[in-house]
């Protein structure tokens, strides 16, 4: 590992690839605050670039490009509530909700202090278990995939900032969306209505920036544009002391955990983003702050998201195995060099699978330099006047949306999904559990469809694979866990009521104090049952007596 590392640093500390992370990670976090210009446009933008490039450096500037987005995303769906990418939808939640409390700026302190932890933990353990994990990630065939989908849904499900039901309502809405378009086995239209626009199905980003961008500014116009009075309460980019005490177990937490969904093959920022806001909310001895401003719903998604989307490299390198559209397109950029990944990689070019390795320490330090102190100029942007601010979010929304397909019908999806978003703001429905649902369904489609295919249509199969037996065990722990919590909430425990009886006699004491209150409870009832009949029987003497 170590003379792997020194060939790594060798390569990322040319002048040549050292100026070419610096682009790509200005570039990522650009793209990134841009809403609706997400990498994988810009990526498929650049790709003709990397034509005349070294492999090492054109892959070193498309990864910084990849991870930088994911800082660059953060800053939009806290000040505007407007996620470029589906693994910054979880940041919304309480992101968002600082922003308007006036604490914008620690949001996005701490959002670029867990990231750039995230990010160093996840490229420590890219160098010392890739081989090692390599092997893990094979064993998650379609099967294990199907339970590990099931898994996101179900916590996509408790993300819900209102009822269980509505949130369930919005993933089922997310799922039945993901159904458009041509189907992934036999390529028939499906759900098309005769539009050639959905033969591909719906875009994200009209559905995400329609939802939360348009329907966010919906809203806000309604309200009277409460945007400049939030722009008032903005004080300090650095978080507090007890902002850095709520969120180091949480960036511990989503380190670890980002890391490891990162390597599965499917896994990525969406599934880690959404584990780790879950997980958070479990632990938290005050779940209820979360959907209101809990800067644990900030720290914990956000490091996993970094944390994922670098340790995504282990099967795009190591297996051959894009997890998402992104990696896609930089395995299509080595694919035009003339190298292919897979197991043979690191063994027969070892300068690029440790190039971009090491260009991911500098890269993630260049992002913390550039973006702790140029928080303040993004978050100037909540000082916008109104008019101004809409008008220029709009236009955004609207070019960055035509530009991925120049399709004219994606602008008018935007619009759609903008007054859809409304309306679910008005009724109360989240619309954060139908976008990720949307993200999952294809996937857990895709997984369904394999299993099917190569058991012959035995649905037995969902149940005979042990590492999907292992998850549905942990599914059904959690949901018995959580039927429990939620019989037993707000009823104070025995022990809890004798805390204040002496040890030895505590619950002999308790039982005899709940028999005496039971005692003077009847004797109590008996007795103004008894003055209740007296006073009648008087009542009715002094009747008779006057007639």
């Amino acid at each position: 590992m170590l003379d792997g590392l020194f060939i790594g640093f060798g390569v990322a500390l040319d002048p040549i690839n050292l100026l070419y992370v610096f682009v790509g990670v200005v570039i990522g976090t650009a793209i990134g605050v841009l809403p609706g210009l997400g990498p994988t446009a810009t990526i498929a933008l650049l790709l003709p670039l990397t034509y005349a490039l070294d492999p090492a450096t054109a892959i070193i500037m498309l990864a910084g490009i990849y991870y930088g987005s994911m800082y660059g995303g953060t800053i939009t769906s806290v000040l505007l509530r407007m996620p470029g990418e589906a693994a910054s939808v979880v940041t919304t939640f309480d992101g968002y909700q600082m922003a308007k409390q006036g604490r914008a700026g620690p949001a996005l302190g701490i959002a670029a202090i867990g990231s750039f932890i995230g990010g160093i933990v996840s490229v420590i353990g890219l160098a010392i278990f890739a081989p090692m994990l390599a092997d893990a990630a094979l064993a998650f065939g379609p099967v294990a995939m199907v339970a590990l989908m099931v898994l996101g849904l179900l916590l996509v499900t408790s993300l819900g900032m209102g009822s269980s039901w509505k949130a369930l309502v919005m993933a089922t809405v997310g799922l039945l969306l993901a159904t458009v378009g041509q189907d992934q086995i036999s390529g028939m239209p499906r759900f098309n209505f005769g539009s050639a626009s959905l033969l591909d199905g719906f875009d994200f980003v009209a559905i995400a920036m329609g939802l939360f961008g348009v329907g966010e500014i919906l809203h806000n116009l309604e309200q009277g544009g409460h945007l400049n009075k939030i722009a008032k309460k903005v004080t300090k980019i650095m978080p507090t002391r007890d902002d850095a005490k709520r969120s180091a177990m949480p960036i511990v937490r989503g380190s670890l955990l980002g890391f490891f969904i990162g390597i599965l093959p499917g896994g990525g920022g969406v599934l880690s983003s959404l584990a780790s806001y879950a997980l958070e909310k479990r632990v938290a001895k005050h779940p209820e702050r979360f959907g209101k401003g809990a800067i644990e719903g900030v720290a914990g998604p956000e490091t996993a998201n970094n944390a994922s989307s670098t340790s995504a490299f282990v099967p795009l390198l190591v297996l051959g195995i894009p997890s998402n559209v992104v990696l896609a397109l930089i395995f299509g950029a080595l694919l035009i060099q003339g190298i292919t990944p897979g197991p043979s990689l690191i063994p027969n070019h070892p300068e690029i699978f440790w190039g971009v390795v090491a260009s991911m320490v500098i890269g993630n330090t260049m992002l913390l330099i550039l973006n702790m102190p140029m928080v303040g100029v993004f978050v100037q942007l909540l000082r916008v006047p109104m008019g101004i601010l809409v008008t220029f979010a709009i236009a955004i929304v609207l070019i960055g949306t035509y530009s991925i397909a120049n399709d004219p019908f994606d602008i008018w999806l935007v619009l759609g999904f903008g007054i859809l978003g409304w309306l679910m703001k008005r009724t109360g429905f989240d619309p954060g559990p139908l976008v990720l649902a949307f993200v999952l369904g294809p996937i857990l489609e895709a997984s369904v469809r394999q299993s099917l295919l190569i058991s012959g249509g035995d649905f037995t199969v969902f149940i005979g694979d042990p590492i999907a037996i292992t998850i549905y065990t942990l599914i059904a722990v959690g949901i018995a866990f959580a039927t429990i919590r939620r019989f037993t909430k707000g009823r104070p425990s025995v022990l809890e009521q004798a805390r204040n009886i002496p040890p030895v006699t505590g619950l002999i004491e308790l039982v005899r104090s709940r028999r005496d209150a039971k005692t003077r409870t009847t004797t109590d009832a008996s007795a103004d049952a008894a003055a209740y009949t007296a006073t009648g029987e008087g009542e009715h003497a002094d009747s008779t007596s006057k007639q």
